[in-house]
């Protein structure tokens, strides 16, 4: 196992420890979309990190900031169940399919169409093989012949363009 003293070079870690990281938290999740996305926070973490500390062991301090939002994400994730929970009781829609909830449904999605119609072509495709085809933002860079990254551009785009429309006044 590689120590390093120096403080904490994100990008040296993620190069050298991201895969492991993704393995690790595959293993405890038993999801590896989640398992990414956690992985990914984990990052995030890292880079919002205002006291950059030396790190002597890089996959236990890994291992260390992902299990905490871990922990983090299953308590958010219990809390957002007990809500639903409650709001289905509360307002009666306890898994009751109704024609007007599948109508309501049916104007949903298509106005959801049409606002993946209004995109560029390579966000919109990019877009739709993350979100939906659960690709890796890697995989669906080589099939549009993009980079990683352009990817990732394209499907924030797509939720930005997504938050605008729902969300106009900010």
């Amino acid at each position: 196992m590689p120590t390093v003293a120096a403080t904490i070079d994100v990008s040296t870690l993620y190069a050298s420890h991201g895969d492991w990281l993704r393995d690790w938290l595959r293993r405890h999740t038993r999801c590896s979309h989640r398992a990414a996305d956690l992985a990914q926070d984990t990052f995030c973490r890292l880079l919002e990190a205002k006291d950059a500390q030396p790190v002597r062991d890089p996959r236990g301090y890994l291992s260390t900031v992902a299990r905490r939002i871990l922990i983090d994400d299953i308590r958010r994730r219990e809390i957002e169940r007990a809500y639903l929970a409650v709001h289905a009781v509360r307002t009666g829609e306890v898994d009751h399919l109704t024609p007007e909830r599948i109508a309501e449904a049916a104007q949903l999605l298509g106005a959801i169409v049409d606002l993946l119609e209004t995109l560029p072509e390579k966000a919109r495709r990019a877009f739709l093989m993350i979100r939906f085809d659960r690709l890796r933002y890697a995989e669906a860079g080589r099939q549009l012949a993009i980079s990683e990254r352009m990817a990732k551009r394209y499907v924030a785009r797509v939720y930005a363009h997504c938050y605008a429309l729902a969300y106009p006044d900010g």
